[in-house]
């Protein structure tokens, strides 16, 4: 069992940044692929980006690249999520996910049911 727990969530302004953290404590943690999802007030969960277990292959939504950074400490169990030049289309709940398999080398899937474990969100808010 993994339990993923986001942290970092605020009120940012325009054009700001915000670094999300996401702590997968439990089993092998650090051997599964992660990723972030958010759902913004009456819309879907989409993902935001995700990258594999060992962290050097990396994908992102389009929405978001070029402004958005995923990485991981794996020495840390944690994942990251750096958000630059914040929109007001990035205001949302941010989840993190992460994979029930271990050591997967493939890509991560962009879909929700794709992944098994997910924290309970951390809100981001763009405002002036």
């Amino acid at each position: 069992q993994v339990q993923p727990v986001e942290s970092g969530g605020g009120v940012v302004q325009p054009g700001g940044s915000r670094r999300l953290y996401c702590t997968a404590s439990g089993r092998a943690g650090s051997s599964r692929a992660m990723g972030w999802f958010r759902q913004a007030p009456g819309k879907e969960r989409e993902v935001v980006a995700a990258l594999n277990w060992s962290g050097d292959m990396t994908y992102y939504a389009d929405s978001v690249t070029g402004r958005i950074t995923i990485s991981r400490d794996n020495a840390k169990n944690t994942a990251y999520l750096q958000m630059n030049s914040l929109k007001p289309e990035d205001p949302a709940v941010y989840y993190c996910v992460v994979d029930s398999g271990t050591y997967y080398s493939g890509k991560p899937s962009f879909t929700t049911e794709w992944w098994t474990y997910w924290g309970p969100g951390t809100q981001v808010t763009v405002s002036s």
